[in-house]
This record gives C-alpha cells, structure tokens and sequence, in this order.
C-alpha cells in the first residue's frame, strides 16, 4: 500500500474518531447509532495509523505531499 493520507487528514481523522468515540462511550450515541459511530471511530483510527485511505485511490485523491 502507498502512502496516499498527509498529517493533517491523519490528525483530522483522529480527532473525528476521538469525539465519535467519546459519545458513544459517555451514552451520548446509544444503538445502531452507537455502533456506526463505534465502528466508524475505528475504520477513521486504523487508516490514520497505516496513512492510507482505499477510497482515495478510487477517487484520484491524495493528501500526501510529494518528496522530491
């Protein structure tokens, strides 16, 4: 897999997953709600971890800078 997510879509994405993760942890988001939000958090937290995204790639996307 390469690299397609650069450091602000990572701290974005970690964050989203913090406050998802926060309101379904203090009951704020209950049910199938709840879980989407749960499931969700995690998808957000595991493509921040490995910096890829598999949407981007069928979009033509990426957020990752160029090295030269």
């Amino acid at each position: 897999m390469k690299k397609n997510m650069g450091s602000t879509d990572k701290v974005i994405r970690l964050s989203a997953a913090a406050i998802l993760a926060a309101l379904y942890f203090t009951g704020t988001v209950t049910g199938t709600l709840g879980i989407v939000a749960l499931v969700a958090a995690g998808v957000f937290t595991l493509t921040s971890l490995v910096s890829f995204c598999p949407i981007y790639p069928i979009l033509g996307i990426s957020t990752c800078s160029v090295k030269k």
